[in-house]
């Protein structure tokens, strides 16, 4: 328990908050398998314009990779990951494809359904998956899954309010959208994982392991589902 309330507070100290204890989310999280992610307003502010798409942090990219890669270190397999986003995104294709994830959803304007695609497709159980989220479009999602990370915006201070009142959110980042809010996840997950410094040490070294994972990320296929 030492262990966990010094990651708790680390993360207070810098603004976070958590919205069930942090024994619950440790206890949760020893059950997750996947992982789903909201690109705007996750992976980058949001803004774009009719020429240029948003994008993304390598920091973030970094903290994902290394999230999959502890996972894999302690389960022998690397977790089911997704991207889910009501747009039509070249970016976050271009992103999905490089780091190989499972999949990316696009132009879902309801979440829930492509959850329910992805669940049938990949035999997912909702309550093995988090989802990392910054607005509405996302709540009924976060609604149906184990892992619930909002992304903070100080322009909504009203969802957040909604988002704790009626709890969908578990943690809230201190780390605002398109400022490392990812990462800033990922690190949370590794450290609940109690795997957060082996993980880093194979990174590090470039041991055999480390290796082995990549070698098995870099063979997965990413599929494009387009509502």
């Amino acid at each position: 328990m030492e262990r966990l309330l010094h990651i708790q507070e680390t993360l207070e100290q810098l603004g976070a908050e958590f919205c069930v204890s942090i024994a619950e989310l440790a206890e949760r999280a020893s059950q997750w398998n996947g992982f789903l992610w909201d690109w705007d307003g996750v992976f980058n502010t949001g803004y774009k314009t009719k020429e240029q798409s948003s994008g993304f942090n390598e920091s973030d990219s970094m903290g994902i990779n290394m999230l999959r890669f502890g996972y894999w270190l302690k389960n022998g397999r690397i977790p089911f990951t997704a991207i889910i986003t009501g747009e039509e995104n070249p970016t976050a294709i271009h992103f999905a494809q490089r780091e190989h994830f499972n999949a990316i959803c696009l132009k879902f304007s309801h979440k829930t359904e492509a959850l329910e695609i992805l669940q049938k497709k990949y035999l997912l159980d909702s309550q093995k998956i988090a989802f990392v989220f910054d607005d509405i479009l996302d709540v009924a999602l976060a609604q149906k899954v184990s892992g619930r990370f909002l992304v903070q915006r100080n322009s909504a201070p009203f969802f957040v309010e909604y988002a704790k009142k009626h709890e969908i959110c578990d943690y809230i980042t201190a780390s605002q959208s398109g400022e490392g809010a990812i990462r800033e996840i990922c690190e949370l997950i590794l450290s609940l994982f109690d795997s957060y410094h082996k993980t880093i040490s194979e990174r590090i070294a470039y041991s055999s392991a480390y290796q082995e994972y990549l070698l098995q990320r870099n063979t997965l296929e990413t599929i494009v589902l387009k509502k």
